[in-house]
């Protein structure tokens, strides 16, 4: 189901770029509601991945420094905690807002895509 507010905050010519080239509208999501996500929200966001990102490095440079292998897999297991705890905050954040606005428009379309993406996370 289209909706009229997908593509209201976006300026006409790149709506155009987007429907010209059809590779590139494979990866627009047709179900925007990314408008409805808070600013601070985003942020923590960004500031838990930073961290993550941090642990990875961490054990790239443990792997490089041939360190315990006990130590790599511990530092492994705290990334993939962290990574588990991101999904659920940005899952949770999803269901507050995209997919409560979905279901007011009727988008059961999406609400089935957020269930498929949830099954794939865990």
């Amino acid at each position: 189901m289209a909706h009229e507010h997908e593509h209201e905050h976006e300026p006409a010519h790149e709506q155009e770029q987007e429907h010209a080239h059809g590779h590139e509208e494979a990866h627009t999501h047709p179900h925007s509601y990314a408008h409805f996500h808070s600013p601070e929200e985003k942020k923590r966001q960004l500031n838990r991945l930073s961290r993550v990102i941090g642990h990875l490095q961490h054990v790239k440079k443990m792997i490089e420094a041939d360190e315990d292998c006990a130590d790599v897999l511990n530092q492994l297991s705290a990334t993939r905690s962290a990574i588990t705890g991101l999904g659920k905050e940005i899952m949770n954040e999803h269901v507050r807002h995209c997919i409560s606005h979905a279901i007011k428009d009727g988008d059961m379309e999406a609400v089935e895509e957020f269930q498929k993406a949830i099954e794939k996370f865990f």
